[in-house]
């Protein structure tokens, strides 16, 4: 689109230069006018036809035609230069957009256009001249067409490079989370093969010790029971913590955030409100809470023009959980239908004792989750 409108204004002056440099007024040549407004038709609608190659050089044929026509030279006076400069801007865009032959088609007729009223008497330049102008702009064409195929091919190699790097960097990641798992996972067994078993022997033991014990030391039994169970219990939800996947919660989703920036190029503003780190979420809230946000970055990803995402987390008086992604959008009437991710992320939601909120508001689409916090006093799920 930017070098579209970059065309436009440059044919826009090159036209306004060559209709002023008749000698007759403006408004005594109608039939000019009428030919620049017809190619600037022709130009606007060339855009529609961009990947229909066929439709395209006809279009921009016929504009090359309207142009020489209504630049056509007049009969006496001074060779006016300024229609030469929109004849190679035609041509110049015929190299940009066609293939070659296709471009040779209407840089031959431009070319055509250009010495044939030299024929017919009318003022224009040499046709020598315009013969090896011809043959030197064809020559920086063809450089340039050279040197864009082969930018071109540069590039679609870099991004097939960085799309490798990155499916090699996600199983690096995969393969690194995957042994810290499985050591992970060993470590659990160990602990609990060994220290859970050990400390289950010494419960019984000092039960039956205590059954045998005098009145008098089965209270201090009793105290050395109850650390012996607290101990066993510990060592129960440590080794239920390492069995655990550790992709959840704010650390997680500041994790994710970082490899998204680093991969895919997505500036995440991301702001934290006083009681958010700390705020008691239960593993499976905080699991809802990763994959939501997991879930909304790659639908800014997949469908939004600016690969730019403010994320924010609070926790208001403490009671409830509130998360929210939003991204900027250039439609205000945006219309969306919930898919299979934003229903998913609902239900889990949901699930979770939760409420979530997804909507378009003043140019943003925001996604808006809200989790009961577990209260005071009560045993974190």
């Amino acid at each position: 689109m930017a070098a579209f409108w970059m065309w436009l204004m440059l044919l826009m002056v090159a036209w306004i230069l060559a209709i002023n440099g008749y000698a007759e007024p403006v408004h005594a040549m109608p039939e000019r006018i009428a030919g620049a407004a017809g190619f600037f038709a022709l130009f606007f609608l060339s855009p529609l036809f961009r990947k229909q190659e066929g439709r395209f050089t006809a279009l921009l044929a016929c504009a090359a035609v309207m142009a020489i026509a209504a630049l056509w030279p007049e009969q006496e006076g001074a060779v006016n230069p300024y229609p030469l400069l929109v004849f190679t801007m035609i041509a110049g865009k015929a190299v940009y957009r066609l293939k070659a032959v296709q471009s040779a088609l209407i840089g031959g007729l431009l070319l055509l256009g250009s010495i044939l009223p030299a024929f017919f008497g009318y003022s224009v330049f040499h046709p020598l001249f315009l013969l090896v102008y011809s043959v030197m702009l064809g020559a920086a064409f063809v450089m340039y067409r050279r040197l864009f195929l082969k930018v071109s091919d540069v590039t679609l190699r870099n991004e097939a490079l960085l799309s490798e790097f990155r499916r090699m960097k996600r199983q690096l990641v995969a393969g690194e989370k995957l042994a810290r798992q499985e050591e992970r996972g060993q470590i659990a067994r160990d602990i609990h093969d060994s220290v859970g078993h050990k400390l289950t022997a010494l419960l019984m033991q000092l039960e039956v010790f205590r059954l045998e014990a005098a009145a008098g030391t089965k209270e201090r039994v009793n105290e050395l029971k109850q650390l012996a169970k607290e101990s066993l219990e510990e060592t129960r939800n440590a080794v239920k913590t390492l069995k655990e996947d550790d992709m959840a919660g704010l650390s997680a989703i500041i994790s994710l955030i970082r490899r998204l920036e680093a991969e895919s190029y997505l500036r995440i503003h991301m702001s934290v409100k006083h009681g958010a780190f700390t705020a008691p979420l239960s593993n499976e809230q905080a699991t809802v809470v990763y994959r939501a946000v997991q879930e909304a970055l790659t639908n800014v990803m997949k469908h939004a023009k600016k690969k730019e995402a403010t994320i924010l987390f609070e926790a208001p008086a403490g009671t409830v959980f509130r998360f929210e992604v939003a991204n900027a959008t250039d439609d205000e009437q945006l219309s969306f239908r919930e898919g299979f991710g934003l229903s998913s992320m609902r239900e889990r939601v949901e699930q979770a004792g939760g409420h979530l909120d997804i909507r378009h508001y003043d140019g943003s689409f925001i996604v808006r989750g809200t989790l009961p916090l577990l209260q005071k006093g009560r045993d974190r799920e």
